[in-house]
């Protein structure tokens, strides 16, 4: 007779406004054995993912109070679970920026909740059976093989310290800290000194370039740090290897949203 404990019940949190669907998907993944819980209300979803750390977060994209895209950017820089998009939008730029957000699949309604479940599974399997986590938000991010900590200004990819200058922290510190989010030069000019960009200085771009080279980031497709045309810069959650296939054609240095 075995004396190990029983696994325990992988915890979903579907959040869903059509009572419908949402009751239907609480029916079902509590069948199966999940242990299953449900919010209807966007502005409500972050404080229930941080009281009830689930494995799981089924995420309707069109919610009342906070959009589901708003809710992955917000949520996936703390949390360390799976993030599951549902939409009825078959908007491809609407998948590419949910992934871009940390979303772990973005699947268009309707799905067939077999293959939901199948994904769902998927995804779990990638996490190498690690525990969904919130971090306390402030010291330290996390995005797949990067690490950053604010308290000793030190950063890592996989197991190597970053070499970094203190202005190249700055930077990079905040780029991570709004991960998935377009920052344009004036944004990044006025947070890290407090002036406006004059259309001239390119000390950000360079500082973007030198960041690039630390991370092993390849300049002429960078995984991490991408240059969005016209606007700005931004931070992506994913590591090169792990990024969605969808994404990967729309990888170069002048990337366009």
């Amino acid at each position: 007779m075995s004396n190990q404990p029983s696994p325990s019940p992988v915890k979903v949190l579907v959040v869903e406004d059509d009572p419908l669907l949402r009751e239907l998907l609480f029916t079902y993944f509590n069948e199966q054995g999940y242990l299953t819980r449900t919010e209807s209300d966007g502005a409500h979803a972050l404080e229930r993912v941080r009281e009830e750390v689930p494995d799981v977060v089924i995420l309707d994209v069109n919610l009342p109070g906070k959009d589901g895209f708003t809710i992955c950017r917000e949520l996936r820089p703390t949390f360390s679970g799976v993030i599951i998009m549902l939409t009825r939008r078959s908007d491809k730029l609407d998948h590419m920026i949910g992934l871009e957000l940390g979303a772990d699949n973005y699947l268009a309604k309707p799905i067939e909740f077999r293959l939901l479940e199948a994904h769902l599974k998927a995804c779990l399997r990638r996490l190498r059976g690690q525990p969904a986590q919130v971090s306390v938000p402030g010291n330290e991010l996390r995005y797949g093989q990067f690490r950053i900590d604010r308290g000793s200004r030190s950063a890592w990819v996989s197991d190597r310290e970053l070499s970094l200058q203190t202005a190249e922290f700055d930077l990079l510190w905040l780029l991570a800290t709004r991960a998935g989010e377009v920052l344009s030069r004036d944004q990044i000019m006025s947070e890290l000194r407090g002036i406006d960009h004059d259309g001239v200085d390119r000390s950000i771009d360079m500082r973007i370039s030198r960041l690039r080279q630390t991370l092993a980031d390849n300049g002429d497709s960078p995984a991490r740090i991408k240059t969005v045309r016209g606007q700005g810069y931004l931070f992506s959650v994913y590591d090169r290897e792990d990024l969605p296939a969808m994404i990967r054609p729309f990888l170069t240095s002048e990337h366009q949203l």
